[in-house]
């Protein structure tokens, strides 16, 4: 029975990781007075994508023809020990918070070394940028959330969601407000959202996450892209369920698994009208003022870990 709740966790964060950025659109559309594009259109492009011809440089190294494949590996294997609608252990023994955390590292060289192979300006730049800025948000997440490993006693993503949903005020507590906040911050610059980035653009001299995609085609780009989706939506996964763990279930009975799903669902739903509401209300920061913002998710992260160390608050 693990076994089979942590396949359909898998599945369920790689089929619905395309949807959620769908839902973004549609929301911001709506909030702009426009029809948009339909909630499925992702699923079109990648299928699109996935049928046409992969085009390569005769002097392309091996690392072009394996890292979409590589990328889209790491991703899924993410998925497999994230608690997604029960807090049950699954493959607890084979990855933890510190695993996904080196896997996301590894996802982002991957995507770097991707870009730099085609030795274009504008792949150079975003995968320039894109380490710079993750080199300021991995510590801000590492520290966000050893701030809750250190409660739970364990550094097990399904533990620490246990122990947060055990304790059902302590998301009041000013540690973990403060962690939350830097962990969104982070996800806002992972994920390549306003402020940070604008997945909408294409202005060589701002974007970030588009500029390493401009030179894949065919199905490396479907692969590249399912990729960035799945580990966005794990990200929005861990929020979702390590600091906000309400109804997740706690046992494996189908109707605790059946409200967890609804649950998690609804909580993915927030955060999509969060986020078309900040993109649709605020405008991009100027590049160099991102490591002051990167920089206040580190400092509010620290000041939680401390307070929780010290205060025990």
């Amino acid at each position: 029975m693990v076994t089979l709740t942590v396949v359909l966790q898998t599945v369920l964060i790689v089929a619905l990781a395309p949807l959620w950025n769908g839902v973004v659109a549609r929301l911001k559309a709506r909030l702009q007075m426009r029809r948009g594009a339909p909630v499925l259109q992702g699923y079109r492009d990648l299928f699109r994508l996935a049928g046409k011809e992969t085009v390569l440089s005769e002097q392309a190294s091996p690392l072009a023809r394996v890292a979409p494949y590589l990328l889209v590996g790491a991703a899924v294997t993410i998925c497999a020990w994230t608690p997604v609608v029960t807090t049950s252990p699954g493959l607890a023994f084979a990855g933890d918070l510190v695993m996904t955390v080196a896997l996301l590292a590894a996802m982002r060289v991957l995507l770097a070394l991707l870009a730099l192979e085609a030795g274009t300006t504008f792949g150079g730049m975003g995968a320039s940028r894109h380490l710079a800025l993750s080199a300021l948000a991995e510590p801000a997440l590492m520290l966000a959330v050893f701030t809750l490993a250190l409660n739970a006693r364990s550094t097990n993503l399904a533990a620490i969601s246990a122990a947060v949903q055990a304790s059902p005020h302590a998301w009041i507590s000013p540690s973990h407000l403060l962690a939350l906040t830097a962990v969104w911050i982070v996800v806002v610059s992972e994920t390549g959202r306003v402020p940070v980035d604008n997945p909408a653009t294409h202005l060589e001299l701002t974007m970030i996450h588009e500029g390493m995609l401009l030179d894949l085609s065919g199905h490396h780009l479907a692969l590249v892209e399912w990729a960035t989706a799945v580990r966005q939506l794990v990200l929005l996964t861990l929020v979702a369920n390590l600091f906000l763990p309400w109804g997740i279930a706690g046992s494996l009975a189908p109707a605790a698994l059946g409200l967890a799903l609804l649950a998690w669902l609804g909580k993915l739903l927030g955060f999509a009208v969060v986020v078309a509401l900040t993109e649709s209300l605020t405008a991009k920061m100027r590049l160099f003022r991102v490591p002051e913002f990167l920089g206040m998710a580190f400092l509010l992260s620290l000041i939680a870990l401390t307070s929780d160390t010290l205060l025990g608050k």
